[in-house]
C-alpha cells in the first residue's frame, strides 16, 4: 500500500512544526512519498515565506536592493534548520537565487523558491530522496499544465525510488524555466503524484481537521464532514468552500484515489474523506452549505419567449460577446435571468444591454446589483422529499427574500440567490434547519 501526503505552509512554518510531521510521517510506513509546501505563518502577524519572496522580487525587478530581504528569508529557513539540529547547509542555494534575482528570472521562479528549499529540509530530515518537481512536473508553451507528459514522467521516476519528497506548487516547461500553479497549487501537486504513484490514499494535511458543514466564520463551531463525493466537494470549493484546491481533485478521480483532509496539529482526528461515489449516507440530508457575495442579475422578458428559437443563444451572446462569463441561467415561459459577478459586469452593463436589445429584441431588461449566491449541496437531498420546501420555510422564518433558486437535474445541489446584506442570515437558517435541528 502506498500512501501520497502532502503538508501545507502551516504544517511547515517551524521547526517545531517539522518534528510534527516527522512524527506522521514515521508513525505510518506506508506514507512514501511528500509533498511539501513552502512555510506559512509562525504566528497571526507574520509573513508567508512566498510573500517575501514575491516582495524580495519585486525589489530585484525594480533594480533596488533586495539583498537584506533574501538574508531575512535565509534566516528563516536557517531558523528550521538549526531547530531540527541539520548539518543542511542553503548557502550555495542562496548565492543562485540572488543570482538569478539580479538576472530576472521571473516571478514564477521566485515563488516556487519556498517549496524547494523546504523540500531539501523536509528530505534532509526524514532521510528521503529529493526530487526536484522541475523534473518532473511540465507545462505546455501556452502555459497549461501538460497531464499526460508529466504522468509519464514522474510514474517513472517514482519507479525508481522508494521514498522521496517533491516540493509542491511548481514545475517546468520544456526548456526548463519555472512556472507555478495558482496560490495553493501544492495541493495540486500531490494529487498529481498521487496519480504517478497510483497511490492507495492522498492524505492532505493542514491546520483544520477536513471540511466543515458551514463557514466557521458564520457559523459558530459548525459540524464536521466525515465524507464527501468529488461531485459534491466541486460544487461546494467553487462556491467559496476553501480546504483543498479545486484542481486537485481531478488527477486522482479518474484513477479513483480517495483524498483524506487530516489536521497536523491534530492527527488523531480522522478528517474528512473524499471519495469518487459511497453508499455511506450523510449524517444529514445535506453536506455541506457555501455561498458568495457580489452578483448581479440581469432579467430579461419578452412575451412568448419560449417559443421564440435561438432566444437564450442571443441572450448569451451578448455576455459572450462582451467578454462575461454567467453563472446561472434560472427561466420562465416569458421569463430569462442571468446571474453574472458584479465586478465583472459593472463597467460593461449598458453594452451588455443594448446588446441584448440588438441580437433577442426583449420587451424590458432589468438589472438588480448587490446579490449573493448561497449553494446547499447534498447526495442525501436526491432521496429527501421536501428539501427545496424546508430551505423556502427556513429562510421565510428567517425573513430573507428569496431572488432565486436553482436546482440542477442531479439533485445534487441548490442554488439561492438572496440580496447580499441577507448573505449570512441565510446560511445561519440553512444550517439551523438541517442541522442544529437534528443535534
Amino acid at each position: 500500500m502506498k500512501k501520497v501526503v502532502k503538508f501545507g505552509g502551516s504544517s511547515l512554518a517551524s521547526a517545531e512544526q517539522f518534528k510534527k510531521v516527522g512524527d506522521i510521517i514515521h508513525a505510518d510506513a506506508e506514507r512514501r512519498y511528500v509533498i511539501p509546501s513552502a512555510p506559512g505563518k509562525r504566528f497571526a502577524d507574520d509573513t508567508k515565506v512566498t510573500d517575501m519572496l514575491y516582495a524580495c522580487y519585486h525589489l530585484a525587478e525594480t533594480g533596488k536592493d533586495f539583498r537584506k530581504m533574501l538574508a531575512e528569508i535565509a534566516a528563516r529557513y536557517q531558523e528550521i534548520i538549526d531547530g531540527l539540529s541539520l548539518s543542511t547547509s542553503l548557502k550555495e542555494e542562496f548565492k543562485i537565487i540572488e543570482k538569478n534575482f539580479k538576472e530576472k528570472a521571473g516571478e514564477n521562479y521566485a515563488a516556487s523558491r519556498g517549496e524547494y528549499l523546504n523540500g531539501i529540509i523536509m528530505a534532509a530530515y526524514l532521510g528521503y530522496e529529493f526530487i526536484d518537481a522541475a523534473e518532473v512536473i511540465r507545462f505546455k508553451e501556452n502555459g497549461d499544465f501538460d497531464a499526460e507528459l508529466t504522468n509519464e514522467i514522474l510514474k517513472k521516476r517514482l519507479a525508481e525510488v522508494d521514498r522521496a519528497v517533491i516540493p509542491g506548487f511548481y514545475g517546468s516547461y520544456e526548456d526548463g524555466r519555472i512556472k507555478t500553479f495558482s496560490r495553493g497549487g501544492s495541493d495540486i501537486t500531490g494529487s498529481i503524484a498521487a496519480r504517478a504513484a497510483k497511490a492507495d490514499v492522498y492524505e492532505n494535511w493542514t491546520d483544520v481537521s477536513g471540511f466543515l458543514v458551514a463557514d466557521p466564520r458564520i457559523i459558530q463551531n459548525p459540524e464536521g464532514i466525515e465524507t464527501i463525493t468529488y461531485r459534491e466537494l466541486r460544487e461546494l470549493s467553487y462556491m467559496g468552500a476553501s480546504v483543498l484546491h479545486e484542481d486537485a481533485i481531478f488527477p486522482v478521480r479518474r484513477e479513483g484515489i480517495p483524498i483524506n483532509i487530516r489536521n497536523t496539529n491534530q492527527p488523531e482526528d480522522e478528517g474528512t474523506w473524499i471519495v469518487e461515489s459511497t453508499c455511506q449516507k450523510s449524517r444529514y440530508v445535506i453536506t455541506g452549505i457555501a455561498g458568495k457575495k457580489g452578483f448581479c442579475s440581469v432579467n430579461i422578458e419578452k412575451a412568448m419567449m419560449n417559443s421564440e428559437i435561438g432566444f437564450g443563444r442571443k441572450v448569451l451572446q451578448a455576455f459572450e460577446d462582451n467578454g462575461i462569463s454567467f453563472e446561472h441561467v434560472p427561466s420562465g415561459i416569458d421569463t430569462m435571468t442571468v446571474f453574472v459577478h458584479q465586478d465583472e459586469f459593472i463597467d460593461k452593463e449598458q453594452k451588455v444591454v443594448s446588446a441584448i436589445h440588438r441580437l433577442a429584441d426583449p420587451d424590458s431588461v432589468d438589472i438588480e446589483a448587490d446579490l449573493a449566491l448561497v449553494a446547499v449541496v447534498g447526495r442525501g437531498m436526491k432521496s429527501t422529499r421536501g428539501t427545496a420546501g424546508r430551505i423556502f420555510s427556513a429562510l421565510a422564518h428567517a425573513n430573507v427574500n428569496v431572488k432565486m433558486i436553482d436546482q440542477g437535474s442531479s439533485e445534487l445541489n441548490i442554488i439561492i440567490g438572496v440580496a447580499n446584506d441577507d448573505f449570512e442570515t441565510a446560511i445561519k437558517a440553512i444550517y439551523d434547519i438541517f442541522v442544529e435541528s437534528q443535534l
